[in-house]
């Protein structure tokens, strides 16, 4: 019989503190379950309190918005106050600043020379040094300081004059440095400004000299040759060639008149003469005598003019030459550069005030663009293309680019404005004339 034999008995695990840990599959301790159950309590009851807080929040939201805002105009106004009061307060100074004011900086002076004399008189009296050698010293300091003070007020002065000197010689692009802060730095802003405007007028200048010469060269030019071919026997006398020499000769007349009108613009001696009248008729005759002058200023027969007032029996108070002028320019331009076959829409309305008047011209052209529209006002604007209503003609046409700056000088007379409204298509012009309320010479 076999004898069984034993190994060595292995020990059961034990916990840390040796006792034995229950097995996986028991329950657990019942020194645990308080702990546990008050856990699961708090989340219960945080997940029961999460939808309230979450409602109230959103509630909330909208409150605290409203409130940054008004913290943000309130910090807005309180910063705008402080500017203000201090700019106030700054410029209240400026009579004791002496970087902002030369009768400050002349009074530092004298203060500043006073002070060191004094300091030297009692450093002599105190030191046992001779007077006149504390005399000499604050003369001579007293000369530097006066010295730099005054170089830095006459240098502005003396740049001034150089720069004034070149403009009188015809070199108008001579600017004077600026950056300061008192009189001397206005006067060079101011100098500035003045040198611009120089500028300016010089250039105006030459393009009206040039661009004179071009138109008066231009028809000058086409009415020899006419005549030229008459007396040579290359053409006879026709009345079709002696209506091409008219042709000539009435541009050279519009040029004329332009220029008269220019030089009336700029030395201010043309009175408005303002009356009442019934808008319809007067602009009707607007327009027959553009469909008479059709063939002349320009050769476009095609372009069909219409005319819309409402209410027919629409009054104005305006002067009536100078609204024609506008009209006429306006619908000169608009046929020039309008399609074949085009139309041109002359439509007037009532304004805002007593008998005031909107008068619109309307192409089928090209139109402006955006970005030339603050341009088409100014004199001597012949822009590339030249788009509808841009007041300067393509080379040859008689145009001096004059014709809108006239139109709005005369608008401009009235107390009104005219500019260059959006359109669909082509080039929507618009007046408007304030009448009773407007200025009437």
């Amino acid at each position: 019989m076999r004898a069984v034999t034993e190994g060595p008995e292995t020990p059961a695990p034990s916990g840390p503190d040796g006792t034995t840990p229950p097995a996986r599959d028991e329950a657990p301790s019942p020194a645990r379950n308080p702990v546990t159950a008050a856990v699961a309590r708090l989340r219960g009851a945080a997940r029961r309190a999460a939808p309230p807080l979450r409602a109230a929040a959103l509630r909330l939201r909208p409150a605290g918005r409203l409130a940054a805002r008004l913290g943000l105009r309130l910090r807005a106004r309180l910063e705008k106050s402080w500017s203000r009061a201090w700019g106030q307060l700054w410029e209240g100074l400026r009579p004791l600043d002496p970087y902002r004011s030369v009768k400050a900086a002349l009074g530092a002076l004298v203060i500043i020379s006073v002070v060191i004399t004094t300091l030297l008189a009692l450093f002599a009296v105190y030191s046992a040094t001779e007077l006149r050698v504390i005399t000499i010293l604050s003369i001579i300091v007293s000369l530097l300081i006066t010295q730099f003070v005054a170089q830095s007020l006459t240098a502005p002065l003396d740049e001034m004059t150089s720069a004034a000197r070149a403009m009188a010689d015809g070199d108008y692009s001579r600017r004077v440095r600026g950056g300061r802060r008192d009189e001397f730095g206005e006067l060079a802003e101011t100098f500035n400004r003045m040198a611009a405007d120089l500028e300016s007028v010089d250039q105006h200048r030459k393009e009206l000299v040039a661009n004179v010469s071009h138109e008066l060269r231009t028809p000058i030019a086409a009415l020899r040759a006419v005549l030229e071919n008459v007396v040579d026997g290359v053409s006879d006398a026709d009345p079709e060639t002696m209506r091409t020499a008219l042709q000539q000769t009435e541009r050279l007349g519009r040029l004329v008149d332009h220029l008269l009108d220019l030089s009336r613009l700029d030395n201010g001696v043309v009175p408005l003469r303002a009356r009442r009248f019934e808008v319809w008729p007067y602009l009707a005759g607007v327009l027959k005598e553009a469909n008479m002058s059709k063939g002349q200023g320009h050769a476009r027969n095609d372009v069909h003019l219409h005319l819309d007032v409402s209410p027919p029996e629409l009054t104005a108070h305006a002067d009536a030459e100078r609204l024609h002028q506008v009209v006429a320019n306006l619908i000169d331009n608009a046929v020039k550069h309008s399609p074949p076959h085009g139309r041109v829409t002359v439509r007037a309305r009532r304004g805002d005030g007593e008998e005031s008047l909107e008068v619109e011209v309307l192409d089928e052209g090209p139109g402006i663009p955006e970005s030339e529209r603050h341009k088409v006002f100014e004199r001597f604007n012949r822009a590339k293309g030249d788009p509808a209503g841009t007041g300067g003609q393509g080379v040859g046409d008689g145009g001096t680019g004059l014709g809108l700056a006239i139109a709005r000088w005369a608008v401009d007379l009235h107390g009104g404005w005219i500019r260059v409204a959006e359109s669909p298509r082509g080039c929507l012009i618009q007046v408007t004339l304030p009448g009773l309320g407007g200025k009437h010479g």
